[in-house]
């Protein structure tokens, strides 16, 4: 499963697939409709592949837990986000029974949970191990290019010549 290019924006629903780095921000596809955004640096982006889930010993990567889900229903459709918080919560425990249910709210369950499906219904999950080696290298690489542009944007223009001032005559 490669959620390297996948985006959670902010104040805007559903997932986004990066799909260039413009000057001022980036250009994004919506997962849902198909419709691409131009996306401000401003905007808080979150990468799904650098998204964790806190268990009681240490975070595990959505990639993971989204594998556990794709493993559990055979990479079909889980459970819809809009069930009752009991029957969320029992099912989260199903699939990762170690998370710390005290960090870890409904809330965040759902967004998983709608995440997965939105996913799946693209084709985009796998029941698959992911390889070692080159799980974290594109994210870093796309985080790292994204930092870059906005330092860039951000280095202060060249300083106007100054004036020069004019001598008095006494």
């Amino acid at each position: 499963m490669n959620l390297e290019k996948i985006l959670s924006i902010s104040g805007k629903p559903g997932l986004y697939a990066l799909k260039v780095q413009t000057r001022t921000g980036f250009l994004a596809e919506s997962l849902v409709d198909g419709k691409k955004i131009s996306v401000s640096l401003k905007v808080n982006v979150s990468l799904l592949s650098e998204i964790s889930i806190y268990t009681i010993n240490e975070e595990k990567p959505l990639t993971e837990v989204m594998r556990n889900i794709a493993i559990k229903e055979n990479e079909g459709p889980a459970i819809s986000h809009k069930e009752d918080n009991a029957t969320l919560v029992a099912y989260f425990s199903e699939i990762l029974p170690e998370y710390d249910s005290e960090r870890v709210y409904p809330s965040d369950i759902k967004k998983v949970l709608n995440w997965y499906n939105l996913l799946q219904s693209k084709g985009m999950v796998s029941k698959e191990e992911p390889n070692p080696e080159t799980l974290g290298e594109n994210a870093e690489a796309i985080k790292e290019s994204v930092v870059e542009e906005v330092v860039a944007d951000k280095t202060p223009a060249e300083k106007a010549p100054a004036k020069k001032a004019k001598a008095k005559k006494a």
